[in-house]
């Protein structure tokens, strides 16, 4: 930098300075985006545009173990209040832990926040962007929430909430939401790159160096996503998405936790008094009909985490107008779908090349586990045949490509689960169970041909 600058051009979008100003961002083609930032004298040595942006601040300077020398002693977890945020979260909230939880508008992400935060042990502070504390307050008496371990500020100045923080040292920071902060280093226009870049790296370092459990908010994109550049979803331990399945459930999963599994989900009834955890979820996605199920539905018995969840999948087929078919699925992969009528097709003798597949989950739950091949196999037939398949029947099994139906694991359990819940046929792989006994009663499949045979039989 020259001698004797007093500002510089940053760009909105990716944060590159200029020492004059650009119509056209070199670094990440956006036009007219950059804003003149006024630089604070430098107070150390320094060198370049950073260094002369903020002031130095000393600190100790970290000296390097051994590796067998470090305690491998995990800091000790405790319970949130909410048994199935605890879940998602690896079995309660780590000290020091930064979370981030995005969602769409509206779905619960604050209210689920303001619960968590009122029953914390400790004295918190929940700082809003988006609300007044006049909003935070009617909320809290709605849900008839405790209020005297939380204190509420509505501030956007990150500078001004790192001094703060830095002198009340809360028990725990809520931070609603990340995309309000303003920080004087990036400009003044809130939600940038730059200034989510800046944020959740000060704010996470002040969580890790304080052991202060620290929860962001954060926007989502209209694809899902959280809105921002990824390196803040580097930067926190643990990344939560809040997402619905009907008018009152709420799904919450983890797509990274450095403590625990991201197998887990969290399920929620949205009601008059906030959000509700849903202590036995096994039958919650089922439709129980007095008819028998539709053409083109099947049950599989899926392994979410640490518990069983029996769901429904449905399956259409409709013939192409274009003569090639295509495949329409949010819920599962849609490769997976091509693959198992891939496999239906080749194996099993069933035409789908030249159909339309539609694919869904009844509930809106997203499934990844393999365990659910054969029952979305048999849905597919189902729906291609226009054969109704048994109301009292759960299928179990990952399918190859050459037709044969794998063994999955925790099978008792599966069986088990559906047992409880009234279905008492099983199409599942016997070598699915560790002790070579089929567990149950139901037809010991082997393959495609033979779950259709039974079927048919």
């Amino acid at each position: 930098m020259a001698k004797g600058r007093t500002s510089v051009y940053v760009c909105d979008s990716c944060g590159h300075d200029e020492p004059k100003w650009l119509g056209r961002c070199p670094a990440c083609g956006e036009w007219n985006s950059f804003k003149e930032v006024h630089l604070s004298p430098p107070t150390g040595k320094t060198s370049g545009i950073a260094g002369s942006r903020r002031h130095i601040i000393p600190r100790e300077i970290a000296e390097p173990k051994i590796l067998s020398a470090i305690n491998p002693t995990p800091p000790q977890k405790y319970p949130t209040g909410n048994e199935e945020l605890d879940r998602v979260l690896g079995g309660g909230l780590t000290p020091g832990a930064a979370v981030l939880l995005g969602g769409e508008p509206g779905i619960g992400k604050s209210t689920l926040m303001l619960q968590v935060a009122a029953n914390l042990p400790g004295l918190g502070l929940y700082i809003s962007g988006e609300e007044s504390p006049g909003q935070i307050k009617t909320r809290a008496d709605r849900l008839k929430l405790p209020q005297d371990s939380l204190e509420v500020l509505c501030e956007t100045n990150l500078e001004t909430l790192l001094v703060l923080i830095g002198e009340r040292k809360p028990a725990y920071l809520v931070v609603d939401s990340i995309q309000t902060l303003v920080s004087e280093e990036a400009g003044a226009i809130p939600g940038t790159p730059s200034q989510l870049k800046i944020a959740g790296h000060r704010l996470t370092t002040w969580a890790k160096s304080s052991g202060i459990p620290l929860f962001l908010i954060a926007h989502v994109t209209k694809e899902g996503t959280i809105a921002g550049p990824k390196v803040i979803e580097h930067l926190v331990d643990t990344v939560l998405y809040f997402d619905h399945s009907s008018s009152d459930l709420r799904i919450l999963r983890s797509s990274k936790n450095r403590m625990g599994s991201v197998d887990e989900v969290g399920l929620f009834r949205m009601g008059a008094t906030g959000l509700t955890p849903i202590a036995d979820p096994a039958g919650l996605f089922l439709e129980h009909r007095k008819d028998g199920p539709p053409q083109g539905s099947a049950v599989a018995a899926v392994y979410e985490g640490s518990r069983i969840l029996l769901v429904e999948i449905q399956a259409l087929t409709v013939p192409s107008k274009g003569g090639i078919g295509r495949v329409y699925s949010d819920r599962i992969d849609s490769a997976r779908v091509s693959r198992i009528a891939a496999v239906l097709e080749r194996h099993a003798g069933l035409r789908l090349s030249d159909q339309d597949i539609y694919v869904n989950v009844a509930g809106g739950l997203r499934i990844s586990d393999t365990g659910a091949e054969l029952a979305l196999a048999l849905a597919l037939f189902s729906a291609r045949s226009a054969q109704t398949l048994p109301g009292d029947m759960v299928a179990v099994g990952e399918i190859s490509l050459a037709g044969e139906v794998r063994p999955v694991p925790h099978l008792r359990r599966r069986i088990k689960t559906a047992s409880d819940t009234g279905l008492g046929r099983f199409f599942a792989s016997a070598a699915a169970d560790e002790s070579g006994k089929f567990p149950g009663k139901g037809h010991i499949i082997h393959s495609v041909r033979d779950a259709l045979a039974a079927v048919l039989s």
